[in-house]
């Protein structure tokens, strides 16, 4: 089908498109892990890696859950290797309206499903007009609610069924200048967030008021709000709850905000007043293991020798027994690809653990002190892989933040 020929196909048959949109990710880098894997064609099923193979398109009505009651939302982008121009996407009736308006690479657009079965039959559909039917396709098992699964099973019985996940991990490992560009900015404005709410909020104030007036100035700044993890004081509960801040405290605020499809996820510590001589030794602790970490960081090293040199500067401290330290990829979402060793409450297999980081790789670097008595002390940082080393995007406010200097 030609470039400029969209088809948009809706339950009351075609609808005119608004052209097409460059390529938004690398093809043959697609089709060569496609290849090592074995995979004739890609059912693509996750919200995110829909919306990172057409660019940044995300259906409005089911972006923060799935709004029918009756079905999971389920989009499929239908990708057959080595023929991009083949490729379909299936959308529910209500995107018919993004659809008209946006501009996508993909040459067939069909808005016609109104749940997860006929969402997959319109995908096995076009799976055997592909003359796919015997062939090998890769499915995101965790994203594939059961009765599509079983749908998919019942339409192609004499197709394989292999796994895509590491696949699409692997293809949106290595960020571009544009998406780097989004991280930071996603990482400055909760930066910025974080200053504004600590700066307006003085002695007797709750982590829930805390947490909610966060939301309010992530939101304000552009950002989708994710979550906050908050601590006050020497509680180490992170929940949003009744529990107050009061003078000479610490606070913690750990949050994950959403730009333009690009998470930002920090965390920065602030004190009412002025901290005392422990609390400074306690947060410089935690930043030299940040450092030491951060100069492991370099294209052609593997991924888990950061675990490596941040467990040894741990080792040498007193506080090592209270102390945990963890590197994840992020990007799209908050973990993904470099999978790295995790531990504590994330687990999940580090199979990139000795494969050598590259340029555009993004990571989250935390260190976390749960002290018994001076409560939780954290620092997380993004951190991109460089050519000649790494860069932390969104470097602000690292030390101790004073609370309540706008308070009043």
């Amino acid at each position: 089908m030609p470039d400029d020929a969209l088809q948009r196909e809706t339950g009351q048959g075609s609808v005119g498109g608004s052209g097409t949109a460059a390529m938004p990710f690398d093809i043959a880098k697609l089709d060569r892990l496609m290849e090592e894997a074995g995979l004739d064609a890609l059912l693509v099923t996750s919200k995110h890696n829909v919306q990172y193979l057409l660019g940044g398109h995300r259906a409005q009505f089911f972006s923060f859950m799935d709004a029918m009651g009756i079905s999971r939302y389920l989009p499929v982008l239908v990708y057959p290797k080595g023929a991009p121009e083949k490729t379909i996407y299936i959308g529910h009736r209500l995107e018919r309206y993004q659809l008209e308006v946006g501009r996508f690479w993909v040459p067939e657009m069909r808005a016609a499903s109104s749940g997860s079965v006929d969402a997959m039959e319109r995908a096995v559909e076009a799976v055997r007009k592909l003359g796919l039917a015997h062939g090998r396709i890769g499915v995101e098992r965790p994203f594939l609610p059961m009765d599509a699964a079983e749908a998919l099973r019942a339409g192609l019985p004499e197709a394989g069924i292999g796994e895509a996940l590491v696949v699409l991990e692997r293809l949106r490992a290595i960020k571009s200048a544009r998406e780097i560009t989004l991280l930071r900015e996603a990482s400055e404005r909760i930066i910025a967030s974080m200053l504004a709410v600590m700066a307006r909020h003085g002695a007797g104030s709750t982590k829930r008021e805390i947490a909610e007036d966060l939301k309010c100035e992530e939101a304000s700044r552009g950002l989708d709000f994710e979550y906050c993890l908050i601590t006050a004081g020497t509680s180490l509960n992170r929940a949003p709850a009744e529990e107050r801040w009061e003078k000479g405290q610490p606070l913690s605020l750990d949050s994950g905000g959403n730009y333009r499809g690009y998470i930002g996820d920090l965390t920065r510590m602030a004190v009412l007043g002025e901290p005392d001589a422990e609390l400074e030794e306690l947060l410089g602790k935690v930043e030299e293991v940040q450092q030491k970490a951060f100069r492991t960081i370099a294209p052609g090293r593997p991924g888990g020798d950061i675990f490596a040199e941040s467990e040894r500067a741990m080792a040498g401290l007193a506080e090592h027994d209270c102390m945990h330290f963890m590197a994840h990829g992020m990007g799209m979402i908050s973990h993904e690809a470099p999978r790295l060793p995790t531990g504590g409450q994330m687990t999940y297999p580090a199979v990139d653990a000795k494969r050598p980081l590259e340029p555009g790789m993004v990571l989250s670097v935390e260190t976390t002190m749960a002290h018994p008595k001076r409560g939780f002390i954290k620092l997380e940082d993004t951190v991109a892989v460089t050519a000649a080393g790494w860069e932390i995007l969104g470097e602000g406010a690292r030390g101790w933040n004073r609370g309540g200097t706008a308070a009043g």
